[in-house]
């Protein structure tokens, strides 16, 4: 797979699809890599389809500084993959954080985005006491990662389905650290602002993010929220069929 060095790393990132087709950038959740994307490559096969791996993840460099792991610098890695590539305007989707890192994509490059796919995720928190319970449970992922090495993995399909994929467990702690882990509600107090249309998806059986979903949904002015029976948090992995569906079918109706 290709590198480009972007933003002082060499970022690792796949294009499948049409080289003509309309662009759609996918980042992954926390602790996957681009590879969990795989059920939606062949699907996705008339657009052009960039999956990514995120700093400290996958074959993407892992900086020895946690001040290299944030938000703003994520963000900055997409929209100088997407300028690299040539591409002007995306749909830009994730699962998970992958989700919340395409929202705040949007709100910093809105001219860059076509349209959003937010995959069982959420918007962040309103109440400081709610980001810090959120922030606990990040750092002590991290903490896994820094206690036992690449022994310090979740569960998840996601993560079973691209643990061979990881380099770097002190990465994906820095990552925990800086990215997963929250900081405002800027987010959230924003979504009425997003102008573009937007497909949230949930898997029936994650109740983590069923909050989340149900509050874009409603906040998002463009928004198609599209409940998938029989899922849990990997949606696109456990219902790859259901998952494609409602993706093609939510471009085919914008358009795109």
């Amino acid at each position: 797979m290709p590198l480009v060095e972007l933003n002082g790393i060499h970022i690792n990132y796949e294009e499948r699809g049409r080289p003509d087709g309309a662009p759609i950038l996918l980042t992954h959740a926390y602790a996957a890599t681009l590879q969990m994307w795989n059920p939606q490559f062949d699907a996705l096969k008339d657009y052009r389809v960039i999956g990514w791996d995120m700093r400290g993840h996958g074959g993407t460099d892992s900086p020895p500084d946690q001040d290299a792991y944030t938000e703003k610098l994520t963000v900055a890695d997409m929209a100088g993959l997407l300028r690299h590539l040539g591409i002007e305007k995306a749909v830009i989707g994730g699962l998970s954080l992958g989700g919340y890192i395409s929202l705040e994509f949007q709100l910093a490059h809105p001219e860059m985005v076509r349209a959003l796919i937010l995959c069982n995720t959420g918007p962040g928190y309103r109440k400081d006491e709610a980001r810090a319970g959120w922030n606990e449970f990040s750092i002590g992922y991290a903490k896994r990662f820094e206690e036992r090495g690449l022994d310090g993995f979740g569960r998840g399909i996601e993560i079973d389905a691209t643990r061979e994929y990881q380099r770097s467990a002190q990465g994906l702690a820095f990552a925990g650290r800086g990215i997963l882990t929250q900081r405002d509600a800027n987010v959230m107090l924003n979504l009425e602002k997003i102008d573009v249309p937007a497909l949230i998806i949930q898997g029936a059986d994650d109740e983590r993010y069923k909050a989340g979903c149900e509050y874009m949904a409603a906040k998002i002015p463009n928004a198609r929220k599209v409940v998938i029976e029989k899922a849990g948090h990997a949606v696109n992995l456990s219902q790859p069929e259901q998952f494609n569906a409602a993706v093609l079918d939510f471009l085919r109706d914008n358009g795109i």
